[in-house]
């Protein structure tokens, strides 16, 4: 059965800015890709990311690029042959997913995991700001299992002492955005350890990262913008212990299985992230995220307003979505 595809944008307000290393967002600006055969549809969204070279229209065009081939039927393996990795092949790929899920009445769950999903604790955004300003923001999420960190200036050592002070039970997740250097690394590490740290993310810039390969990781290191695709990690194993699955970087939920299989056969721990978007986005990655070392799908949260029907966060869980979103 021939299919259709179609895409769009979405704007959604982010509730008070987010900021990291890189700037501040005020909104969360995505592409959704819906494709439709006979009575069925799979809806699938992505968030372009301008550190790789993205835009919304960059995004729509080589959704349109494609449109022919996957209109004619290519399957989601097609799609890593037809599109790069990234955010576009991410839309796509999540809505081939789904339209076979609706199509075969098979869910999403029962053919990626052995046991149904269950809910997972996810961490919380705490954004890059002064000292003062990321203790009281915190504060306001202390009794939060897991929180993440933005951070990434030349000397951290204030903001990680503040926010723990402010949240002396949470474990913290730290994430620098690339923005330590080789010089300020060991004493960053220092402080994170001091300060109880479970893991700190992609602290120097992608492609000068081998400081890490030759000290002592006090902290484990996780990669983020250094690790894209399942062939990119067996040259990093020397200088991390973890990795973040992005379906927007993947492309895919497709490339993310991969990766995460092939984090598990080299040993590397796995947390399953995301860019700020809607619970349309975070849906397939709390699939993907089933038994992950640490979850960080909190986009939704950030959000003054999720789209409708959308996932279910309850405190610091967050609940597998229904049928009636995605898979």
């Amino acid at each position: 059965m021939r299919r259709h595809l179609a895409s769009s944008t979405e704007t959604f307000p982010i509730a008070g800015g987010f900021t990291i290393s890189r700037g501040t967002k005020t909104e969360a600006v995505v592409v959704t890709c819906r494709i439709t055969a006979g009575e069925y549809s799979g809806w699938g969204e992505c968030v372009p990311y301008a550190r790789y070279g993205e835009s919304i229209e960059s995004v729509l065009a080589e959704i349109s690029d494609a449109t022919s081939a996957i209109e004619a039927g290519a399957s989601r393996e097609d799609l890593r042959q037809i599109m790069r990795a990234g955010a576009a092949r991410n839309a796509v790929d999540c809505a081939l997913w789904d339209l076979e899920a609706k199509a075969s009445g098979t869910p999403v769950w029962s053919t990626i995991n052995a046991v149904p999903s269950a809910p997972l604790t996810t961490a919380y955004t705490i954004s890059l700001g002064e000292p003062e300003a990321m203790a009281a923001q915190t504060a306001r999420h202390s009794d939060r299992a897991l929180l993440k960190v933005k951070v990434g200036t030349a000397d951290d050592a204030t903001r990680i002492r503040a926010v723990r002070a402010a949240a002396p039970e949470s474990r913290i997740i730290l994430d620098a955005n690339e923005g330590w250097s080789g010089e300020t690394l060991a004493y960053h590490l220092a402080i994170c350890a001091e300060a109880g740290v479970s893991l700190i993310e992609q602290p120097l810039p992608a492609g000068r990262d081998q400081a890490l390969a030759h000290l002592e990781r006090i902290v484990p290191v996780c990669a983020d913008e250094s690790v894209h695709l399942a062939a990119d990690l067996a040259a990093l194993t020397d200088r991390y212990d973890a990795i973040n699955i992005k379906l927007d970087k993947a492309g895919g939920m497709t490339e993310a299985l991969d990766l995460r299989s092939q984090a598990d056969r080299l040993g590397l721990k796995v947390m399953v992230g995301c860019m700020v978007g809607s619970s349309l986005a975070m849906a397939p990655a709390v699939l993907l995220a089933q038994g992950a070392d640490f979850v960080d799908l909190d986009g939704p949260l950030l959000l003054a307003r999720d789209r409708a029907p959308g996932l279910r966060y309850e405190d610091s869980l967050v609940f597998p979505p229904e049928a009636n979103l995605w898979g």
